[in-house]
């Protein structure tokens, strides 16, 4: 008497089983266009910003440092002149943002 209405609600069929990964899905998808494509986004500005760095250009970094940069090195730093005479040497990744880019120089 009891078993007839058990069989009756497994048989939901393969639409069934598609409509219940569709919101999943849909989270998905939003949480991809939210969140995952604008970090690659910016990432990759980032990335192209650390790599156009010049002498001369006036960056501050991750730490607050605000100085001008005296030269760019090969193994991922670059030197930093924070005071007249004060230079530092400073991860590339860690500069934020580039305050005054120099114009580069005529050949």
């Amino acid at each position: 008497m009891f078993v007839t209405p058990a069989y009756a609600q497994a048989a939901g069929g393969a639409g069934g089983a598609f409509a219940s990964f569709l919101p999943l899905i849909l989270i998905f998808l939003i949480m991809y266009f939210l969140l995952i494509r604008p970090q690659q986004k910016k990432l990759k500005e980032h990335q192209a910003m650390v790599e156009a760095l010049r002498r001369g250009d006036q960056v501050v970094t991750a730490g607050g440092l605000v100085g001008k940069v005296t030269k760019v090195r090969d193994d991922g730093e670059v030197e930093v002149e924070i005071a007249s005479g004060v230079n530092v040497r400073v991860v590339k990744h860690t500069i934020t943002t580039v305050r005054s880019k120099t114009e580069p120089a005529n050949s």
